[in-house]
């Protein structure tokens, strides 16, 4: 399968993957997602991505506007959009989305499951390495594992999207002390392992900018499938009044 980009993808969106927060919000993740029309959000205590179809239109910008409200962060990726007027762009981060394509996925002996009495640790550990969103909540999106050194989690990694037929890894990171001894990479290949297992296919974005994890991740045996990015924006000052449907 070629590289694709996000324009191709907007061209041609003929794969779950092109758009992975709408395929994952309106699947396998639908009993997590606040919706207002076609525009789907994640509850902002487990994730700060929202999601359009692949072509919105006026009235999808509208929705996402009143889901999102007045003058609000929004994190949006999936095919290459131009926001209407009145939302400001904040930021667009490029990344590349790495599919598995022969990777050594194994259990490892050491990692433990994490579990909801573990997230103060968690997320103290996120803060301090900076892995990507890490939430309240975000540990319900998916299996997190991590590995424990004297009782302290000094490395974890686990589950975000779930895509049909996909899942994404995420969260991969090492407290800097125990950092040079691959225990991030053997919680990403346990991680992977127990995706397999689903008989699903692991599946992983990167910032572009991050040569280091480019080079791990193409050595493990993933293979770069898309470029793409986040959108940052803001919504307008004063979208139309709705109703949300509830929070999960």
């Amino acid at each position: 399968m070629p590289v694709v980009t996000r324009e191709d993808a907007e061209v041609v969106p003929s794969h779950p993957l092109d758009n992975s927060i709408h395929s994952a919000l309106s699947g396998p993740h639908a009993h997590f997602a606040q919706r207002r029309g076609n525009a789907l959000r994640y509850p902002a205590d487990r994730s700060p991505f929202t999601a359009l179809p692949d072509r919105p239109d006026e009235a999808d910008w509208t929705d996402l506007a009143a889901l999102s409200g007045p003058g609000a962060r929004v994190v949006l990726s999936g095919p290459a959009v131009q926001p209407p007027d009145g939302w400001e762009v904040k930021a667009l981060v490029p990344l590349l989305q790495f599919v598995d394509d022969g990777i050594a996925a194994a259990p490892d002996e050491e990692a433990v499951r994490l579990r909801q009495a573990d997230v103060p640790e968690m997320l103290a550990l996120a803060r301090r390495t900076e892995p990507g969103p890490f939430l309240a909540r975000t540990i319900e999106m998916g299996t997190y594992l991590g590995i424990r050194r004297d009782g302290r989690l000094v490395a974890m990694a686990g589950e975000r999207l779930h895509v049909p037929g996909w899942t994404e890894i995420s969260g991969v990171c090492t407290d800097a002390g125990w950092r040079g001894r691959g225990l991030g990479t053997r919680l990403l290949l346990a991680v992977a392992a127990g995706i397999r297992e689903r008989g699903e296919t692991p599946f992983l974005h990167v910032l572009s900018s991050n040569v280091n994890a480019v080079r791990l991740y193409e050595s493990l045996g993933f293979r770069l499938r898309l470029r793409t990015a986040n959108l940052v924006l803001t919504s307008p000052a004063s979208p139309e009044p709705s109703e949300v449907d509830d929070e999960p």
